[in-house]
C-alpha cells in the first residue's frame, strides 16, 4: 500500500490526514495523484468505496495557491444536494490548516442565501448543475476564473438528464482548464462527453466496473412479489443481531415508502427513508441519524443514495434489482469498506433470473442462492404494478391485496407530489430556447 507520506503532500494536508486517522492512500488515490498534479486531463474509474473523492481533492488542494480573489478557481459538479454537502464537508476537513474557502450550492433552497455564499468569496465551489446555472445567470457567480473542473458521479449526472446543463456549463467555462472526471461506471454518453471536451485524457482505472469488493459476502433469495419480499426482509431484520447498520435499496419512491410502512411497526424509531419527494431537511436529518446510529435501517432510492459515503454499513439489501446491471456493483460497494467484512442480500423475482445471470457475468462471480427462511409465509397478493396486463388491461381485476402485517395503501392523487426536478429542467429548457430566440431577433 502507498503511504500518504510518500506522496508529494504539504504539511497542512499531512496534518489534516493525520487528524482524520488516514495513513495510506487507496489504489485510486495513489494512481491518480501524480497524473492530476501533472496538469493532464484525467478520467478516473473506480467502484464505490475506493476513495474517489480524496483522489481528486488531495492533488487539487496541493496545487491550489493562496489567492484573495473571490470567484472560484475549482468547480466540482455533482448530481445531488446530499453529495454537495458531503464533498464540502470532506474538503473542509482537508482544509483545516489552510485558508482555502469551500462552499456548496444546490437547488431546493433559498437562492439568496447561496448568492451570499458565493459573494463572500470561494476558492472551491461544489454544485449541482441547475443551481449553478441559476447563479451564473444572475451575474453573482462568474466562471472565468475556473482553472479546474471536476465532474463527479458523471454517469448519474447523465442518467438524471443533466446533459443539456453540463453542455451549457462546459461552453460557459474558460477553454483552458484541467478536466477531471470520476465515475463508477463508463456509459456511452460519458465516453462521448470525454471525446468532445477532454484534451487527450489519461485513464486511471484501478478495478474493472464489474468487480465486486472482495470482503463482501453476497447472497440472494428468489422471492415472487413485494409482500413476500417484505416478509423475508422483516424476518431477516428481526433475527439479525449483527445487522446494525443496513442500507435498503428500492427502485422507486413509491416502493421505498411502502417498505418503510411495512417496517416501522416492528422497528419504531429505528428506520428512515429518503428519496427526492422528501424535503431537504428531512433527508439530511435521516442521513445524520443513520450515520450516528439512531436509525438501524435506511431505505433509499439510487438517485438520493448515489455517492453518499456512510461509514460502517454492515449490510446492503437490494429489495429490487436495479434497472442497470452496473448499479448493482455500485450499491453493494457501500458495505465491506476499510478492510471490514460486509454482506449484501438481494431479492430476485423468478422473471429476473436472466438479468441476475447477466450481473454475475459482469462480475465474473457466482453468487450463492439461499433458501427462504423457515417460518416465513410467502404471499400471493400483488401490488397493482405487479399484476400482469395485456394491452393495458388487468388480468386479475378481482384480486385484492392482502395486508397480513402493517398498513399499506395507495396515496390519494392530491397527496402525490410532482417531480420538481423534472419541472425545473423543463422550465430551464424553455427559458433557454426563449433566450436564444430573443438573441436572434436582436
Amino acid at each position: 500500500m502507498t503511504s500518504f507520506e510518500s506522496l508529494n503532500l504539504n504539511n497542512p494536508l499531512r496534518n489534516a490526514l493525520a487528524d482524520l486517522g488516514f495513513t495510506h492512500a487507496t489504489p485510486i488515490q495513489a494512481a491518480a495523484f501524480s497524473t492530476i498534479m501533472s496538469g493532464r486531463d484525467v478520467v478516473g474509474i473506480a467502484q464505490t468505496g475506493t476513495g474517489k473523492t480524496y483522489a481528486y481533492l488531495l492533488p487539487i488542494l496541493r496545487m491550489l495557491p493562496f489567492s484573495k480573489q473571490n470567484q472560484p478557481r475549482v468547480l466540482i459538479i455533482v448530481p445531488t444536494r446530499e453529495l454537495v454537502l458531503q464533498i464540502v464537508e470532506e474538503a473542509q476537513k482537508l482544509c483545516t490548516y489552510t485558508s482555502i474557502r469551500v462552499g456548496g450550492v444546490y437547488g431546493g433552497t433559498n437562492m439568496n442565501t447561496q448568492k451570499q455564499v458565493v459573494a463572500d468569496g470561494l476558492d472551491i465551489l461544489v454544485a449541482t448543475p441547475g443551481r449553478l446555472l441559476d447563479l451564473a445567470y444572475t451575474g453573482v457567480l462568474k466562471l472565468k476564473s475556473v482553472q479546474k473542473l471536476v465532474l463527479d458521479e458523471v454517469d448519474e449526472l447523465l442518467n438524471l438528464g443533466f446533459r443539456p446543463q453540463l453542455i451549457t456549463l462546459l461552453d460557459l467555462l474558460p477553454e483552458k482548464k484541467q478536466h477531471l472526471l470520476f465515475s463508477a461506471t463508463m456509459l456511452d454518453d460519458v465516453e462521448s462527453m470525454i471525446k468532445d471536451y477532454f484534451n487527450d485524457p489519461v485513464f486511471v482505472e484501478v478495478t474493472p466496473p464489474g468487480t465486486p469488493v472482495d470482503q463482501i459476502d453476497q447472497r440472494y433469495y428468489v422471492v415472487p412479489n413485494f409482500y413476500s419480499k417484505l416478509a423475508v426482509l422483516r424476518h431477516l431484520l428481526l433475527q439479525g443481531s449483527q445487522m446494525t447498520k443496513v442500507l435498503i435499496f428500492a427502485n422507486t419512491k413509491y416502493l421505498a415508502d411502502l417498505i418503510y410502512e411495512g417496517l416501522e411497526t416492528d422497528f419504531p424509531n429505528a428506520v428512515g427513508v429518503i428519496h427526492s419527494n422528501k424535503s431537504q431537511n428531512f433527508r439530511i436529518n435521516s442521513i445524520t441519524q443513520f450515520q450516528n446510529g439512531s436509525y438501524r435501517f435506511l431505505i433509499a432510492t439510487d438517485v438520493i443514495a448515489r455517492g453518499l459515503d456512510i461509514d460502517g454499513i454492515t449490510h446492503v439489501i437490494n429489495f429490487d434489482l436495479p434497472e442497470e446491471n452496473e448499479v448493482y456493483v455500485h450499491r453493494i460497494g457501500r458495505t465491506g469498506r476499510a478492510e471490514k467484512q460486509g454482506v449484501s442480500i438481494t431479492f430476485i423475482k423468478p422473471i429476473e433470473l436472466d438479468q441476475w445471470e447477466d450481473i454475475e457475468t459482469l462480475m465474473d462471480f457466482k453468487v450463492g442462492e439461499w433458501p427462504i427462511p423457515q417460518g416465513v409465509e410467502l404471499s400471493d397478493a400483488l401490488l397493482e404494478i405487479e399484476k400482469p396486463t395485456v394491452a393495458g388491461k388487468n388480468l386479475n381485476p378481482k384480486l385484492t391485496l392482502k395486508h397480513s402485517q402493517g398498513a399499506f395503501h395507495q396515496k390519494k392523487d392530491k397527496n402525490i407530489k410532482t417531480n420538481k426536478a423534472l419541472e425545473r429542467r423543463k422550465a430551464y429548457k424553455e427559458d433557454r430556447q426563449k433566450r436564444k430566440s430573443q438573441r436572434k431577433r436582436k
